[in-house]
């Protein structure tokens, strides 16, 4: 058996996602989408597109402002905090976050800079995507082929992605899984590591944020949507995942610039 990850430093913000901390607490970041809210030009962590840096300033703000003792705090009471306060991350900008910094190890430079913002027209669009780039890189402009291309399941690599897009669920946003991990027999992929920022109707209020799952590669020469896909802790959310899968338009694919 042979595994490969994406490079250290693209796991470290993947890391920082997952296990956020201050002190001694630690819990995920959770999911936020602005699109419920609605708030413009607000702080990024507070929409949903803050960096793992973004949303530990605005963090330690809140803790100074509310005079809470950092040793008092608790995984639980962190989660709390970061609800509350409306800080978290949405699925494409912990894509965004992720994909960077892997191309920023391969020596690539920073996404944006790679970027085709398919949602931005005219001259003033154009600046507002160049100085809020993450803000404006939505499921949409990953999956357009302007930005990457989609690939066979036989050639599937880590910093690959899902991308669902066009549900015919209309209740279901455009939704992206990073691929952190593969594994192989032989040197044929046998079973594809995702990671992601989600919020199931079972989380409640508190228990969003980034979930992790599998999905065991039947054949290499089969669709994505033919696996069998497991998400830990929940066979609920592996089943949601995979309904919301089959009911999207579910591609695998490869940033261009990667």
């Amino acid at each position: 058996m042979n595994t490969k990850t994406l490079s250290n430093r693209a796991l470290n913000v993947l890391d920082q996602y997952s296990h956020f901390s201050i002190g001694q607490a630690v819990c995920s970041v959770p999911y936020f989408n602005n699109k419920t809210v609605r708030a413009r030009a607000a702080l990024r962590a507070t929409i949903g597109k803050g960096s793992p840096r973004d949303i530990l300033e605005e963090v330690q703000m809140k803790i100074a402002k509310e005079h809470v003792a950092t040793e008092t705090l608790t995984n639980e009471s962190l989660k709390n905090l970061l609800v509350d306060n409306d800080i978290g991350i949405d699925c494409s900008a912990f894509a965004y976050y992720i994909l960077s910094a892997e191309s920023e190890e391969r020596g690539k430079g920073a996404l944006d800079r790679h970027i085709s913002f398919v949602n931005c027209g005219g001259f003033i669009g154009k600046i507002r995507c160049k100085i809020r780039p993450v803000e404006n890189c939505d499921v949409a402009t990953f999956a357009s082929d302007k930005n990457s291309k989609i690939i066979p399941m036989k050639e599937v690599q880590p910093g690959d992605m899902i991308t669902m897009t066009g549900s015919n669920e209309g209740s279901l946003r455009d939704h992206i899984l990073v691929i952190h991990q593969i594994e192989y027999q032989n040197f044929v992929p046998t079973k594809v590591h995702y990671s992601h920022a989600v919020a199931y109707p079972e989380d409640g209020v508190y228990g969003s944020g980034i979930k992790q799952g599998t999905i065991e590669i039947i054949s290499p020469d089969r669709s994505i949507l033919e696996g069998i896909w497991t998400e830990s802790g929940s066979t609920a959310a592996a089943a949601r995942i995979f309904v919301r899968a089959k009911t999207s338009k579910t591609e695998l694919r490869r940033m261009l610039s990667l």
